[in-house]
């Protein structure tokens, strides 16, 4: 990928949050509104999908999958009015967060 011109790259994000007990509804209801503006009312948000486990008796994960057109869209969500709301309200929800970050080429598409 790196290096190549003609490859496409875009931005990936994952986050997972590890919620604190009995705070799983409240953190999605902030979560899912924040997901929901972010492809709403950023143009360079391409993606922005919210998962919980399929198994109810696993712990509270909640794992999301973020796609930019690029760095910079990404650091303009950071930004963004919603993004700060949802980072304020929601910074007791859970016990730990862990970010990484991607270059995406999207090769199911043509």
């Amino acid at each position: 990928m790196e290096g190549d011109p003609a490859a496409p790259t875009l931005f990936g994000v994952t986050v997972s949050f590890t919620i604190a007990d009995g705070q799983l509804s409240a953190f999605l209801a902030l979560v899912r509104r924040n997901a929901a503006d972010s492809v709403r009312e950023e143009e360079g948000c391409l993606r922005f999908d919210v998962s919980v486990p399929a198994d109810k008796s696993a712990s509270p994960v909640v794992f999301l999958y973020e796609l930019y057109r690029d760095r910079g869209a990404f650091d303009l969500h950071l930004r963004s009015g919603h993004f700060l709301a949802f980072d304020r309200a929601s910074s007791h929800l859970a016990v730990e967060k862990t970010i990484n970050t991607y270059l995406v080429s999207e090769h199911a598409k043509t």
